[in-house]
């Protein structure tokens, strides 16, 4: 797995907007020597605009300001958002610019789905939450509720490491990791030098079609494999693969509480049917299924046993786990999980409403085992076929006013 467990970090989380979007911003506004940006999602919007003021700021303070958009999630900013930019001199960049066939947008598969941001090489921020309004309350019911973290420590020089290493195109593995390495020992030497290794242990996991396929998945499935007490997770987007399922009924048929909480009122409503296809199968082997039923989903967080979680942009679903490019902070850290457990715990109090399994009569049971096989049998075979389809170096090209 390409994870490096390190010491001595400090992890905030941030919860929606409203907390996440202030800090950014901040932090950005009061940059000296650079700005790295990852987003899948930017809209010329509030919060954009936002955005495009943060790092306006940098760049007339003078730090190096690099911010890289997917090409489907960020499709159709104006050149009176981007020039202003470009002018101060920020480098914009687009990961594989959508193309356009009678009309309509093909390339949707294997997208940059990071949301990541590492100012100065001091503060880094990852999570699920996209520079768009509907991450704030004020949005409206279809505002969505989602998690970021803040990060401090070492971890940073690896994040900072992997952005630097996508300003253009993708560097092999070797040369990527030989830049986290030498981020980590710089960050050991200013520990050792202040006396101070307290702090939560993390890793930087991220997901691509080369080199790391599965590794944020193996970490979740490391983590139930050892749960003793609980397992918690909160993902907007759930159809894992058989193993992970596989994973979570036998932690269940052990006496681990396992809870999931699932999208009740989906932003995709075949999202939701999607899901509905496992509440069987899991529920019948002791999972609890919640459904978040105020507005949308968009969390990818977990916690297992109170020790260990993880916030990030991954959801468990085939898209991100076996196509898109993610990036998840794991920590092991008590105090820091057992936060985030309590707001999960909150948000299944006040927000969700349980699923519970109907007795069926034996037509419709006959019905459910059937759709189970074809169901599972998918599950278990798409990371293969997901595979099969053609991989090449993917673009990353300028961003310019005459190309949004």
């Amino acid at each position: 797995m390409n994870s490096h467990w390190v010491p001595g970090n400090r992890i905030t989380l941030l919860e929606n907007g409203e907390a996440y979007f202030p800090r950014v911003f901040e932090a950005i506004a009061a940059a000296e020597h650079e700005v790295l940006l990852e987003t899948f999602i930017l809209f010329d919007d509030k919060v954009g605009r936002e955005l495009q003021q943060a790092l306006l700021r940098a760049a007339g303070r003078g730090a190096v300001v690099h911010v890289l958009v997917d090409g489907w999630g960020s499709p159709d900013l104006p050149p009176s958002f981007t020039q202003p930019l470009l002018d101060a001199g920020v480098r914009l960049r687009s990961f594989e610019p959508a193309r356009i066939l009678l009309g309509k947008r093909i390339n949707m598969l294997r997208r940059m789905h990071h949301k990541l941001v590492v100012v100065d090489g001091r503060r880094a921020f990852v999570g699920g939450i996209n520079y768009a309004l509907d991450h704030l309350a004020e949005f409206g019911p279809l505002a969505k509720q989602d998690y970021a973290v803040e990060v401090e420590g070492p971890l940073v020089g690896q994040i900072q490491a992997f952005c630097r290493a996508n300003l253009d195109a993708p560097q092999p593995a070797r040369q990527v990791w030989l830049q986290r390495w030498r981020a980590i020992r710089t960050w050991s030497g200013a520990l050792d030098d202040d006396g101070d290794g307290d702090g939560a242990v993390a890793a930087f996991v991220t997901r691509d079609n080369r080199d790391h396929r599965t590794d944020i998945e193996r970490h979740y499935r490391a983590a139930v494999r050892s749960a003793h007490d609980r397992v918690l997770i909160a993902n907007a987007y759930f159809f894992p693969g058989y193993r992970f399922l596989r994973d979570l009924r036998h932690a269940a048929y052990r006496g681990v509480r396992v809870d999931l909480i699932l999208q009740g009122w989906p932003d995709q409503p075949w999202v939701q049917k999607a899901s509905a296809l496992l509440y069987g199968h899991l529920m019948r082997a002791g999972v609890h299924v919640y459904e978040y039923c105020e507005r949308p989903l968009h969390a990818k967080v977990a916690v297992v046993d109170g020790l260990w979680a993880t916030v990030g942009s991954s959801n468990l679903d085939p898209t991100s786990l076996s196509l898109n490019l993610e990036a998840n902070v794991v920590v092991r850290d008590g105090a820091f999980a057992r936060h985030l457990s309590r707001r999960l715990e909150h948000l299944m109090r006040h927000g969700c409403q349980r699923v519970r399994l109907p007795t069926p009569g034996p037509l419709h049971s006959a019905w459910i085992a059937l759709r189970s096989l074809v169901v599972f049998h998918f599950l278990r075979r798409y990371p293969s076929w997901a595979r099969l389809t053609p991989v090449r170096a993917p673009r990353v090209v300028p961003l310019r006013t005459d190309s949004t």
